[in-house]
């Protein structure tokens, strides 16, 4: 799997562990809304567990709520609640490709909340290799991802576009730097082996 780049700058390891962590942990703890970055690009991302965090970041994307959405996390058991590997034909496959950007459509458990599976039975679910995606994860779960830019724009690489998008209205944007993928995750359906997205 190919790591992100960047990964070995002090400038950059400095942020793991420094208050702009802590600041995005408080406000995805208090039901905000941030950007932050991502293997190909920024994200916008909340708890997936808060509808109304959930429904601000739709209208932010400008996202109708039965298109679903992708959730993130840092190991295969954060996922473990809201997805069922055990009725897809190959588990053993869908957890050899993470952490990494490939993202699998995965049948949804019934209480798994409609805000996230939108009109579908399945969920889209990814480990993350990004550090920072990584360190918000194990400290908050699962978080929802999708790329930070309203439909039909173009996903947002620097905080600066990110910026332009949606101003005020984010409540934190985490800074650091995207990952070295050159376009978002693949997506796959974990039952058909379909690629959805490639």
């Amino acid at each position: 799997m190919r790591p992100c780049r960047n990964n070995s700058d002090p400038s950059y390891q400095a942020i793991l562990n420094s208050w702009q962590i802590h600041k995005a942990l408080d406000v995805l703890q208090e039901g905000g809304v941030i950007v932050y970055p991502t293997e190909a690009v920024l994200g916008l991302g909340c708890d997936p567990w808060n509808g109304e965090a959930v429904q601000q970041l739709l209208r932010l994307k400008q996202r109708p709520v039965d298109k679903g959405l992708i959730i993130v996390a840092a190991a295969v058991e954060q996922l473990a609640a809201l997805v069922n590997f055990l009725q897809v034909p190959a588990p053993d496959q869908i957890i050899a490709s993470w952490p990494g950007p490939v993202t699998w459509l995965l049948p949804a458990y019934p209480d798994t909340p409609g805000w996230l599976t939108g009109q579908h039975d399945t969920l889209a679910v990814r480990v993350s290799a990004h550090p920072l995606v990584r360190q918000l994860c194990e400290r908050v779960g699962p978080l929802v991802s999708t790329s930070a830019n309203p439909s039909r724009c173009r996903p947002a690489r620097s905080t600066r576009r990110a910026r332009a998008y949606f101003g005020r209205r984010v409540d934190y944007y985490l800074p650091g730097n995207v990952g070295g993928d050159p376009r978002p995750s693949v997506i796959r359906d974990a039952v058909t082996g379909r690629v959805l997205r490639s």
